[in-house]
């Protein structure tokens, strides 16, 4: 099969289409053909050689943490799937033609969705719904602050705080088309952070009570302020750092308006805490995606073959929601 390899070198690595064997399907793995991809700042970081490796024995190192595709083969303790189903899910070495996915991380596609926008969906949604939901506790009415708003992930949180009845629900993001496009999702306010104030647009748009819910996707240089616009009781889940991870932290506001700083990851998550996330998505999730309530945003669809340029693509920070790759017709 094609897949793209990665290349370690002293100074990081990088990545080249190559031939690779099929990967054979464990226990309680599904073999897919895969049709598409989605791109996330941790393939950039893996390349690099910044962040944790994952590679299956005797396979090279190949890029990609999603996928949807057809189930072509499966390992003898699967059940519950057939040969033919249309599935997506997390998983390791999806810029591939195939790839396995874990039985219990395994979700059905709508047929409502394409291959592409299915691609999209296993890590920004499993991650959002997990932040903004499980963590988060939003209740209708509770007002949200998302910043990073304009990336995969973001536009993901965004669909879902709407989708539960944020209000207000504001939004972060360093230019006016974006801002533009996030109040299409359904944003009641957007903040350019290049040029204003996020404080005191947050303050002032809640009367100066500050937001219940903060989705963190810059991390460090916002922690500061962050705190400053929670409301007393209000919750900050921290789920990207891409600023940095140090930030200032004034421990006597933290008590004083009884916050709650709360990290996700995936990263040091059982497989079990995960099935429990997939499990859920598929409860509460896939019914939305499937009558059209939440759609995953595409920025563009780049082929597998050109997958170098998406990543200076997405290095750029000039998209809109997800970058995929398609991998096979």
């Amino acid at each position: 099969m094609k897949a793209m390899v990665i290349i370690r070198e002293e100074d990081g690595g990088k990545m080249e289409l190559q031939d690779a064997p099929i990967p054979r399907p464990m226990q309680e793995e599904l073999l897919i053909k895969v049709k598409a991809t989605a791109l996330n700042r941790a393939d950039l970081f893996r390349v690099q050689g910044t962040y944790p490796q994952a590679s299956r024995p005797g396979m090279p190192e190949i890029v990609g943490g999603e996928a949807s595709g057809i189930v072509t083969d499966m390992g003898d303790k699967v059940s519950g799937f057939s040969v033919g189903d249309r599935i997506m899910g997390m998983c390791t070495g999806s810029y591939a033609e195939f790839t396995t996915i874990h039985q219990s991380l395994a979700l059905p596609v709508p047929e409502r969705l394409s291959w592409e926008e299915a691609a999209a969906v296993p890590i920004s949604y499993m991650t959002e719904y997990d932040a903004v939901v499980t963590n988060g506790r939003l209740k209708a009415g509770e007002s949200v602050l998302v910043n990073g708003a304009s990336s995969g992930v973001g536009t993901a949180a965004v669909q879902i705080a709407q989708w539960r009845g944020a209000k207000p629900l504001i939004v972060m993001a360093g230019s006016t088309q974006k801002l533009d496009a996030l109040k299409a999702l359904g944003a009641n306010l957007g903040i350019n952070y290049k040029t204003e104030d996020f404080k005191e647009a947050v303050l002032s748009a809640t009367d100066g009570k500050g937001v219940d819910l903060i989705i963190d996707h810059v991390g460090g240089p916002h922690l500061k302020d962050n705190l400053k616009c929670l409301a007393i009781k209000g919750r900050l889940i921290s789920v990207g750092r891409l600023a940095g991870i140090h930030g200032e932290l004034n421990m006597d506001l933290l008590a004083l308006k009884r916050l709650e700083l709360i990290g996700v990851t995936f990263r040091t998550r059982t497989m079990s805490e995960r099935t429990g996330i997939a499990r859920k998505v598929i409860t509460d999730i896939l019914p939305a995606l499937a009558d059209g309530r939440l759609k995953p945003v595409i920025d563009r669809v780049i082929p597998l073959d050109q997958a170098v340029e998406a990543h200076q693509y997405m290095s750029s920070n000039a998209q809109f929601g997800k970058i995929v790759l398609s991998v096979s017709s």
